[in-house]
């Protein structure tokens, strides 16, 4: 198999206005996506944490060091094209957030995680008008129709950009509510992994640490945390 990648073969990365937004240029030519489409992207700051990363590279281009480059990309070849069936998954998880679903036991755990969970709960029933039921075990436990409908609401209302940024937030921690409460401004990403956590701290404070489960939880930490720079800039 060839290992042969790409290399730097521009001088300047720079922002450049385009209908309906911005691109970068590599030098005088214009970023496309890997399908071939124009690169543009809602607000200048994107554009310009794209235009940074490509000025970042040397030597062979790493897609991996441009996880902003990489969500643009997302959003314009797959989830605009599919955004009603992308909106349909992450509603989906409105019937089975992970802070609905509570341990049997040691009572400390469930402690932890009624601390942890409860008042985002709260909040997703006054803030959304979605309360949703908790249960304890593993088992599917029927949401209100009326809250899953408006979650899937809230959700829908994203754009494609929103939506790509959207997407790893819930896929990586589970939790439909607490991403909705980082992309709302009520809570700080770096809190919602914490929170998202909660289980999997309580396993490591019992019985330490594993360095594979350590380094597979530090890189699901900088994929979520990108997933909300990236929808910061969709605003921004």
């Amino acid at each position: 198999m060839s290992d042969w990648a790409a290399k730097r073969f521009w001088d300047v990365a720079s922002i450049v206005s385009a209908d309906d937004g911005f691109t970068v240029h590599l030098d005088s030519r214009p970023l496309r996506t890997p399908g071939k489409s124009a690169l543009i992207v809602p607000t200048q700051a994107m554009a310009a944490g794209i235009a940074a990363e490509w000025d970042a590279q040397t030597g062979k281009i790493d897609p991996n060091t441009m996880p902003i480059t990489r969500a643009a990309n997302s959003a314009i070849e797959k989830v605009a094209p599919q955004k009603d069936a992308v909106v349909a998954e992450l509603a989906g998880y409105g019937k089975s957030d992970l802070i609905c679903y509570r341990a049997t036991g040691p009572d400390a755990l469930i402690a932890q995680q009624a601390e942890a969970w409860d008042p985002w709960l709260a909040w997703a029933a006054n803030a959304l008008d979605a309360p949703l039921v908790t249960t304890q075990g593993v088992m599917p436990v029927l949401q209100p129709e009326a809250s899953v409908a408006r979650l899937r609401t809230e959700v829908a209302n994203l754009d494609h950009f929103q939506l790509a940024g959207f997407h790893d937030l819930v896929a990586i921690s589970g939790s439909l509510v607490l991403s909705l409460a980082v992309t709302s401004g009520k809570l700080a990403a770096s809190e919602a992994w914490k929170l998202s956590r909660v289980d999997e701290l309580w396993q490591i404070a019992q019985w330490g640490e594993d360095e594979e489960a350590t380094a597979h939880a530090a890189l699901k930490e900088e994929g979520f945390l990108n997933a909300a720079r990236f929808f910061e800039l969709c605003v921004t």
